[in-house]
């Protein structure tokens, strides 16, 4: 009796582990579907988000991620492009840093990176004043937030656009200079993004 339970159990197993099991490309394929009917649907809200931007394929590529969160909720997209111009910038204020001691760019470059990292710091700063305000948005305080939202917003840009032209008198070929300047042109690409969809909110109201 002992030895057919026993025989039994191993035929059960063996049964078991030759049954077809889903394949990982079902899986996906599955995976890939569902997504593909969500984006569709939600799609509509970044595009209506951006559409008040200057730079809208760059809203549109940076932003995307948030649509499903956002949906059309003005305070959340504007406090997703602050995000997202931090998170740049910060990527560029890195690049500086490293920049400090290099020897691959003259005199006037290095005056010029001095500079932008004193105002990438700032611009920075001015960001994430204007984060921590999106983050506790009040009705009875709506029409001041919105105003230091423009003012810090505002300086952050002028910031990035400063240091932009500090290096028009440069005429530098150096590929570290270009680099910076490409990636610098972007953050305030995204920067000048962010005051949009501020203004957007000041417009909507809570």
């Amino acid at each position: 009796m002992n030895s057919y339970l026993i025989m039994y159990t191993l035929l059960s197993l063996l049964l078991l582990a030759l049954s077809p099991k889903p394949s990982l490309a079902s899986t996906r394929n599955y995976t890939d579907d569902t997504n593909a009917s969500i984006v569709p649907r939600y799609s509509r809200y970044v595009k209506d988000a951006c559409n008040v931007t200057r730079y809208k394929q760059l809203c549109l590529r940076t932003l995307w991620p948030f649509t499903i969160v956002a949906k059309n909720n003005s305070s959340k997209w504007a406090r997703a492009g602050v995000a997202v111009t931090i998170t740049d910038t910060k990527r560029i204020l890195r690049l500086l840093l490293k920049t400090r001691n290099s020897s691959a760019v003259g005199k006037r470059e290095r005056i010029a990176l001095s500079d932008c990292r004193e105002l990438y710091v700032d611009s920075l700063d001015n960001l994430y004043q204007s984060l921590s305000v999106l983050r506790k948005l009040d009705a009875d305080q709506f029409q001041q937030q919105m105003s230091d939202l423009a003012t810090w917003l505002s300086a952050a840009l002028t910031d990035e656009d400063t240091c932009l032209d500090g290096f028009e008198e440069t005429m530098s070929k150096s590929s570290t200079v270009r680099m910076i300047k490409r990636k610098a042109t972007r953050c305030m690409h995204l920067c000048s993004n962010a005051l949009a969809l501020t203004n957007k909110l000041a417009y909507d109201g809570l």
